[in-house]
């Protein structure tokens, strides 16, 4: 079996096997729905294959109390309640137990919407079709109780499209959806993520970042903010490879901010395209590059080796002095784990000018001597649970001989994915941008 890279990548390979929906819609429109959390990532790659409106459909199954993994029900947004006659009168259910249950799903159900919509109204279902999206069937509890709830808000045809489940997926699913689309389903499969690479937990600020990103690009829709002057995947000419990237750029921006991400990771990824999306809306250019080749992210040590990745760095920031939108914007960097090495490192490179660094989570020590030589003011984010790498930053700022400040995001660990903490780190890389670039 062929694994998937990560949630964006199964996105990309599932939307393509949903073109055949565009023709399929009757004229009442697709909405795409993805599950919270982790369905969300794959849902807005999805969405952007059908070019149709994202949103998520919040749902919460009800479980039998002394069997919570058998549903005897399901509850959603707008106030639908969905319940399992069979199963209520085989586990003898009494209105006072399930009354219970719901009231602890209906209280979790409204955090969720607070937490992920942030005022904005779910898109209506009613004479549309719904797909609903996640990143696997486990027991399918959840995607069955999602395709009641997609039903009962009006939906006139409910697709399910999931990148792996069992081999049975479409037989569990035939009286749930219309259509059933599930990519792979290994004979031998006991989880979800058998089918991935990359399989990192996704947090809440990824899901509201990517729904803000998702009404961005259909503001007729979703109500957003008007599209950005440059938008779009680059190629950049590195030495003798190119490298890819993602360039954007907003109107009247006021300094441009070159990503460097950390091992294992790319310009996916969901963290780096969260604070990209914060500093966007603060006026600022973002560029989130491929440091490395496919071919040269098969070969482990490159992923460590500074000088190459900070040389990419300086040719990237090179080409942005050659685009006619970035021409004339101050330069930043920001990097994150490994890649925050490199970010110094460049920073420190004679040939170039660099207004300011953020570091999130990130390796400095990996910089070395470099670090003697950064002239940039230099803010170093580190999570308060994260006590090897705070260590670690803590003597890197004695090293800089720049303006450096250390800032803490209590309880965060390395990989900021506790609840507002990468939100926490967004914000102060924004502030600090602000700063020092205007």
């Amino acid at each position: 079996m062929k694994q998937f890279n990560d949630r964006i990548d199964a996105g990309r390979q599932l939307g393509s096997r949903l073109d055949f929906l565009r023709g399929r819609d009757h004229g009442k429109g697709i909405v795409v729905l993805g599950l919270p959390r982790g369905g969300v990532p794959v849902a807005f790659e999805v969405a952007e294959a059908l070019h149709a409106p994202l949103d998520v459909l919040l749902v919460r199954k009800l479980g039998v109390p002394f069997r919570p993994e058998l549903a005897f029900g399901a509850i959603g947004e707008g106030g639908v309640r969905v319940l399992s006659d069979d199963v209520v009168r085989e586990a003898r259910l009494s209105d006072r137990q399930m009354a219970a249950v719901e009231s602890r799903q209906w209280d979790e159900l409204r955090r969720r919407s607070d937490r992920f919509r942030e005022g904005h109204p779910r898109i209506p279902l009613r004479g549309r079709v719904a797909v609903i999206v996640d990143d696997g069937i486990a027991t399918g509890a959840t995607a069955r109780a999602a395709c009641q709830v997609a039903r009962a808000q009006g939906a006139t045809r409910v697709v399910l499209a999931v990148p792996i489940g069992p081999p049975d997926t479409a037989k569990r699913f035939a009286t749930s959806a219309d259509d059933v689309v599930c990519l792979q389903q290994p004979v031998s499969y006991f989880a979800v993520g058998q089918g991935y690479r990359n399989f990192t937990q996704t947090t809440d600020d990824e899901v509201v970042a990517l729904l803000d990103r998702a009404r961005r690009k259909l503001p007729a829709v979703a109500g957003a903010d008007a599209a950005p002057a440059r938008d779009e995947e680059v190629q950049v000419l590195a030495g003798a490879v190119s490298v890819a990237g993602h360039l954007t750029v907003p109107e009247h921006s006021r300094g441009v901010v070159v990503f460097a991400h950390g091992s294992g990771s790319s310009r996916h990824s969901p963290r780096n395209r969260y604070v990209a999306e914060v500093l966007n809306k603060a006026g600022f250019a973002t560029v989130l590059f491929d440091l490395l080749t496919p071919d040269e992210e098969g070969d482990r040590g490159n992923v460590f080796d500074i000088d190459l990745l900070a040389h990419r760095l300086v040719e990237v920031t090179g080409w942005l002095a050659g685009q006619p939108e970035t021409a004339s914007l101050p330069v930043a960097y920001f990097g994150a784990s490994t890649g925050a090495g490199a970010a110094l490192a460049a920073a420190a490179h004679p040939g170039v000018k660099v207004a300011a660094v953020v570091s999130r989570g990130g390796r400095p020590d990996l910089a070395g001597e470099s670090l003697r030589e950064v002239h940039a003011p230099t803010l170093l984010i580190v999570g308060g649970r994260d006590e090897t790498v705070l260590r670690l930053n803590r003597q890197a700022q004695r090293a800089i001989p720049a303006e450096c400040e250390v800032a803490v995001v209590p309880g965060a660990t390395h990989l900021f994915q506790e609840p507002g903490t990468l939100e926490q780190a967004a914000m102060l890389a924004r502030d600090w941008f602000v700063h020092h670039l205007t």
